[in-house]
């Protein structure tokens, strides 16, 4: 099982729509609980990859060790252990499904901890690993669609570690022309040398974790042409407030500052919750103003408690908090939207 060609820990660089694909299939699955309040949540794939149905269970890690194949329960840390702060972070399993049919998963799990250090919560992605070629050949699909899409859009998306380490995919080196650990290790070699100190200094001086960035750049293709890019990068957070890098993107535009196909790209799901973790409280407080509501219709709206919404508009909720992430889609649904503009601002505007 040791030589399997994909595991759990690839899916991390993966767009979300690669991900949303090999979960509708069945081969991955995603599962958190929460220490503190008991919740269990099971991705819908996960049902699926443990052969479950979702009617019929109630999400239980215990249930999850219980399918893992008893020579292999070594492998995984059980309940109690969880509860100790105790983990293996990546296993190969194999499960038994109540059908009886036998499937391998490659297994990620990740606690999550409270400042004091006690833990609270715990993350995990499974991946099935027994149709190796099905998997391979979805991965090479999806490695030609973003090829493809880079080569005629030059849109793209990639990640920035914690530390500091950007992760592009390979088709942007290509349509650069550079070697793709040179720009993953300096990434202003893709702009041109006349724009590459000023805009060296727009991204150092935003390495904070909390900084959004926006700006533009002129870069150099592989063909000898300069485009101008919009260049956006967000901080990301988990729901306990820890730091997990940043979300990227970049896309042509005109000289205007109008995007070069016409419209901007849809901002992927990573990207989207890095702007949504930088609403903070003066736009919470100016989207209320713009709609004529009180806190408590705020409150009402997006199903949170009314002491939520004085929390998120004082400032003091924690980043990456689901109750940000409702307040916000309960604005959003009234006509409320949130732009981020050159240098990082965000406005707030009513449809």
């Amino acid at each position: 099982m040791q030589d399997c060609s994909m595991h759990a820990d690839d899916l991390k660089v993966r767009s979300d729509a690669f991900l949303k694909a090999i979960e509708d299939t069945g081969l991955v699955g995603t599962w958190h609980w929460s220490f503190a309040s008991g919740e269990q949540r099971w991705s819908p794939g996960f049902v699926r990859l443990l052969g479950l149905a979702a009617h019929s269970i109630a999400p239980s890690y215990a249930m999850f060790v219980d399918l893992v194949c008893p020579a292999d329960r070594r492998r995984i840390a059980g309940p109690a252990d969880v509860l100790a702060g105790h983990v293996l972070p990546c296993a190969l399993l194999r499960v038994i499904r109540p059908s009886g049919e036998l499937r391998s998963l490659s297994v990620r799990s990740e606690l999550r901890f409270a400042p004091d250090g006690r833990p609270t919560g715990l993350s995990g992605i499974a991946l099935d690993v027994t149709d190796r070629a099905r998997l391979s050949l979805m991965l090479q699909r999806e490695q030609l669609r973003r090829r493809a899409l880079y080569q005629t859009t030059y849109a793209i998306t990639y990640a920035v570690e914690p530390n500091n380490t950007y992760d592009f995919p390979p088709e942007m080196a290509t349509a650069h022309g550079l070697d793709l650990a040179a720009i993953r290790s300096d990434p202003f070699l893709m702009v041109v040398p006349w724009d590459r100190p000023a805009f060296r200094d727009a991204a150092m001086a935003v390495r904070s974790h909390v900084a959004r960035f926006q700006e533009t750049a002129r870069e150099r293709l592989a063909d000898g042409d300069v485009r101008r890019f919009r260049i956006i990068g967000v901080p990301l957070w988990d729901p306990a407030g820890r730091y997990l890098g940043r979300a990227g993107m970049k896309y042509p535009i005109h000289d205007s500052g109008a995007p070069l196909s016409g419209t901007a790209p849809p901002l992927d799901g990573a990207i989207r919750r890095g702007l949504e973790d930088g609403v903070e409280a003066p736009h919470l407080r100016a989207a209320r103003g713009l709609l004529d509501w009180s806190m408590a219709q705020l409150a009402a709206a997006s199903g949170v408690s009314l002491s939520t919404v004085k929390r998120l508009e004082d400032g003091s909720e924690i980043r990456g908090a689901r109750s940000r992430v409702k307040a916000i889609a309960a604005l959003r649904a009234a006509g409320i939207r949130f732009v981020m503009m050159d240098g990082g601002q965000i406005a707030v505007t009513r449809a």
